[in-house]
């Protein structure tokens, strides 16, 4: 398969361009809100593809019309390797945009290298902005390395570099505003998201979302939000700023005002198989087949297969929190 195939547009005519990666669904942080007690299961080295079986993927899919390809985990820099499997991910053509979603703990030690290779956006995963709270939430002691690596990076030019925010019932949300009025000091994009119950059954982390307009109404309190328009690779958030703001806040809502209209993604889990939809077991599978001697066609056909079976939405949109099979640390969020 050399030319570009058929692009992946779905039956209600989206136009899937953006593909998650999960490389690996090992983590060294054990947040509460995504790993139960006692932890998960590793898959074992034989169940997780090769960075060779994830770039024939990532190359099939470009091929196809994916323009934006997102490394997640687990943490994806806890795999070996990936310093080299990186610069030849963002070497593929027709690819516009490589990004990297990490917890942070290593990224101080490789913000250089990551520039070199032509990365130019991030996304850290960071809770709370009290090295107490970090612990409680992460079981780590690790947000001294997290937020210098995340100035480190605006230093460096990296741009943007967005702040993802899991805002949680009585865990988080009186940190609502410190985390808005980091974009009156920084450029950095702060996201607040809307916990969803995936995969974490444990009774004993009762654990409840906060609405999207009780944060909207929080942050309307502190300034006037003025909105900004959407771009090409600007995601799901419903974007504001405070008048004079170097950086941005955007909401994103996927259990009170969900956004499948417009979703554009597939993830590609960790152990090779591609889900259109987060919120959704259905999921393709890719290892099989690639494993057992698939020509290129053959592949693209399971991404058109996928695209065909995204659903028109997800059945999260509710005031209560409701809880999904399948572990975030494999899918890649």
């Amino acid at each position: 398969m050399e030319k570009t195939q058929i692009p992946l547009i779905d039956q209600y005519n989206r136009h899937l361009n953006y593909l998650r990666i999960s490389i690996t669904d090992r983590c060294n942080l054990q947040c509460i809100y995504c790993m139960p007690q006692g932890g998960l299961p590793k898959l074992r080295h034989e169940d997780i593809l090769t960075y060779e079986e994830i770039l024939r993927l990532a190359r099939i899919a470009t091929r196809l019309g994916v323009r934006k390809i997102r490394l997640t985990g687990g943490d994806p820099f806890l795999r070996k390797g990936v310093f080299d499997f990186i610069p030849r991910l963002t070497a593929l053509s027709g690819l516009e945009d490589v990004s990297i979603t990490t917890n942070g703990i290593y990224l101080k030690g490789n913000l250089e290298r990551l520039k070199s290779y032509g990365i130019k956006r991030l996304n850290v995963s960071l809770d709370t902005l009290q090295r107490e709270k970090y612990q409680r939430i992460t079981g780590y002691d690790g947000f001294a390395a997290v937020w210098e690596g995340i100035e480190l990076a605006t230093k460096l030019g990296f741009d943007p570099v967005k702040i993802n925010v899991v805002v949680i019932k009585g865990l988080n949300e009186d940190e609502i505003l410190d985390f808005a009025r980091l974009s009156l000091r920084y450029p950095f994009h702060v996201r607040f998201i809307e916990y969803m119950a995936i995969g974490v059954t444990d009774p004993d982390v009762p654990l409840c979302h906060i609405p999207s307009s009780v944060i909207k109404d929080q942050l309307e309190d502190h300034g006037e939000l003025v909105p900004i328009p959407k771009s090409a690779y600007g995601g799901p958030a419903e974007r504001f700023k405070f008048d004079g703001a170097p950086g941005e806040i955007g909401i994103i809502s996927p259990v009170t005002n969900h956004f499948c209209h417009r979703c554009n993604r597939l993830r590609l889990t960790a152990s090779g198989y591609l889900r259109p939809c987060l919120l959704s077991d259905r999921e393709e599978d890719l290892r099989g087949p690639l494993r057992n001697g698939a020509s290129d066609s053959d592949l693209a056909a399971i991404f058109l297969a996928a695209a065909s079976k995204k659903p028109h939405e997800h059945h999260a949109a509710s005031e209560q929190s409701i809880a999904f099979s399948g572990q975030m640390s494999s899918i890649g969020g």
